[in-house]
């Protein structure tokens, strides 16, 4: 591979845009450690930085070649921080740093390497919109690939849990892989064995990240539809390529699946047989768009998360491995896991049996005395044996499930979605296709779900309203996508006026 920088280069420049508890320092620690074993004088410099994603560091390595003493050469007065248009490598530890490296300058198309991981880590401002938030990955992938020398980008995280190892010594090992260093591979892990910590799994995310740095990503592969393991399974399989067509056929099964493990085999049929119904609606010419639609959202609204569901992911095992995972539990170490609860008196109403749940939502009395309860949310080990056999106890109520009053009230609610839907698709299948589009804004519980089941209410008003016609299609769609754009509804309510709504909604 063509080297970037000479060999004979006597200053190179770095910068370094970690997150929090990523392991920059680390990182800097080896490239100094890495650059006075080899004939450099070094410098290393941090600001750390609050943003929304744990903090964001930005490091700076000046590095200068040394010489022999004497009068004539006084050691040399290195930077503190990066200067737009003079760095020669830039490692970012996540697409969006990489992005902030561009804006700020430090990414130069006549000379810098950068170096950085494709994947993300959302911000809460992305994490909080009602609908997709997340920035512009792409494009900024692009501007990665025009504004740098050489981008050399693959994703560090996974590279890092394949190794079992972390990111810091997968970006080490990348920076090494870029041969943007006039230093050979034996230099840089001799620089991590002097460190002295962790040193085998160090050396493996290394490998890692120097391999992944020369051959990127491996290609992606195609992952088939798991095949039905008990007979209900291929019972229901069977169904689905007898009623529906072709284009929904993946969607529902994965619908099927979902479906059985949130309750059983007659709720998975009961959503085959709503979904036969709307396929009937359908253009199976244009793609039948309806039935591709009402495949993914129905079964995202008949899993609903009520605290049935909630104590029920808390408590399996594959969550429990997977947390383990993600904070590289040792062998011998003991790992206890807090959450904070607050369940409030509608959730503890929406689990009782039909009758009683709503007499106590109607009765003021009752919940004057009942709210102050659950007013406060609580710390819950979920770990400890208390608190495990009080989540699968309410866990095990799955088996009442139908008779609770949230039960109720969401197949209400499903069903007048899908009677509105189906009673449009006779004249505007893309229109009814639209209405179903507007399940995205179920979801969640408690405060997320009732914000957006408010705006969900305005939308099916308005689609109502909006007799199928040519643009029917559009403008709901841009009443939904106006609805997803924030949690305070401002741009929603300005879009229902555009179109002169408001009244209606």
């Amino acid at each position: 591979m063509e080297i970037v920088l000479p060999t004979d280069r006597e200053r190179i420049t770095i910068a370094i845009l970690a997150l929090g508890g990523e392991g920059g320092g680390v990182l800097a620690d080896w490239i100094l450690e890495l650059a006075s074993r080899n004939g450099y004088v070094a410098q290393g410099t941090s600001v750390p930085g609050v943003a929304q994603r744990t903090g964001s560091t930005v490091y700076y390595i000046e590095m200068v070649k040394r010489r022999a003493g004497g009068a004539n050469r006084p050691d040399p007065v290195l930077a503190m921080m990066p200067v737009p248009g003079d760095v020669d490598i830039v490692i970012a530890s996540e697409l969006m740093e990489a992005g902030r490296a561009i804006l700020r300058g430090f990414v130069s198309d006549d000379r810098t390497t950068l170096i950085g991981s494709t994947h993300r880590v959302y911000a809460i401002s992305e994490k909080t919109v009602p609908g997709d938030g997340t920035g512009a990955s792409q494009r900024i992938l692009d501007a990665a690939r025009r504004r740098s020398a050489r981008f050399v980008g693959f994703d560090m995280a996974a590279a890092s849990a394949q190794s079992g190892s972390v990111i810091s010594s997968v970006m080490f090992g990348a920076l090494a892989g870029s041969d943007a260093l006039p230093f050979p591979r034996e230099a840089f892990e001799g620089a991590i064995r002097h460190g002295g910590k962790a040193i085998d799994s160090n050396l493996k995310g290394f490998d890692v990240g120097f391999v992944r740095a020369q051959e990127g990503d491996p290609p992606a592969e195609a992952t088939p539809p798991a095949e039905p393991t008990t007979e209900a399974g291929r019972a229901l399989r069977a169904i689905v390529e007898r009623d529906l067509p072709e284009p929904a056929r993946l969607l529902a099964l994965e619908g099927v699946r979902r479906l059985m493990d949130y309750q059983d085999r007659a709720y998975a049929e009961l959503y085959l047989e709503r979904l036969a119904a709307m396929a009937t609606r359908d253009d199976e010419a244009a793609g039948a768009p309806l039935t591709v639609a009402t495949a993914r959202h129905l079964a995202l609204w008949m899993a609903y998360e009520d605290t049935i569901r909630v104590a029920d992911l808390k408590i399996r095992a594959s969550r429990s491995a997977r947390v383990e995972q993600e904070v590289r539990l040792a062998p011998g170490q003991v790992m206890a896991v807090t959450e904070y609860m607050h369940p409030r008196l509608r959730e503890v109403c929406d689990t009782l049996p039909a009758g009683l749940g709503g007499f106590i939502l109607r009765s003021p009395g009752v919940r004057r005395t009942l709210e102050p309860l659950f007013t406060k949310g609580r710390h819950v080990r979920t770990t400890s044996l208390r608190w495990f056999v009080v989540l699968r106890i309410l866990a095990s109520l799955r088996a009442i499930r139908r008779s609770t009053l949230r039960y109720r009230e969401e197949q209400a609610r499903i069903e007048d979605w899908l009677a509105l839907a189906s009673a449009m698709a006779v004249r505007d299948v893309p229109f009814a296709a639209e209405i179903i589009a507007c399940q995205q804004l179920i979801k969640g519980y408690s405060d997320t779900f009732e914000r957006g089941l408010r705006r969900f209410d305005q939308l099916m008003h308005a689609a109502r309203s909006l007799e199928p016609e040519a643009d029917a299609a559009l403008r709901l769609r841009t009443l939904r996508e106006a609805a997803l754009l924030d949690d305070k509804g401002a741009g929603f309510d300005q879009a229902l006026a555009d179109l002169d709504l408001a009244e209606v909604a």
